[in-house]
């Protein structure tokens, strides 16, 4: 299961947002995490809409982790930020011939509910616990 870009920088802002106390602004999170600015922004604005960030405006604003995201699941959210993709695009823009008998499709859904059932105990705080909370702290600190 591969997960796509936005999910990966979202779930990586709220690793960092679980580690940090203090608020962060897009730049120093675009630079900590080394991911383009625009679009850090992009997935910044979606996690606030689903309560996970608090954004504050102004000179010392910042983002930072809304109290009750160190405890959503992993599974859930990557759920809610994939959207309901399949692993095969069976009938995407040129439909499978096979669609009528395949049974690859069910077996790559079971798959992928299976991976998403692995990450549904473990939460945000999870995954913001030492080793990864060192390095997550030493992430655009000079």
């Amino acid at each position: 299961m591969r997960l796509n870009r936005s999910t990966d920088i979202s779930l990586r802002i709220l690793m960092l947002g679980a580690a940090r106390d203090d608020r962060l602004t897009i730049d120093e999170l675009a630079e900590a995490l080394v991911v383009p600015r625009h679009h850090l922004a992009k997935v910044v604005q979606r996690l606030q809409h689903l309560g996970l960030l608090e954004t504050v405006r102004g000179r010392s604003g910042g983002v930072r982790l809304a109290a009750t995201a160190h405890s959503t699941s992993i599974g859930g959210l990557v759920r809610e930020l994939e959207g309901e993709t399949e692993v095969a695009d069976c009938e995407g823009e040129r439909a499978c011939p096979l669609i009528q008998a395949c049974r690859l499709r069910g077996a790559l859904r079971h798959a992928q509910e299976a991976f998403y059932a692995t990450l549904d105990p473990i939460t945000v705080a999870d995954l913001s616990a030492p080793p990864a909370r060192q390095v997550l702290l030493s992430l655009g600190r000079r």
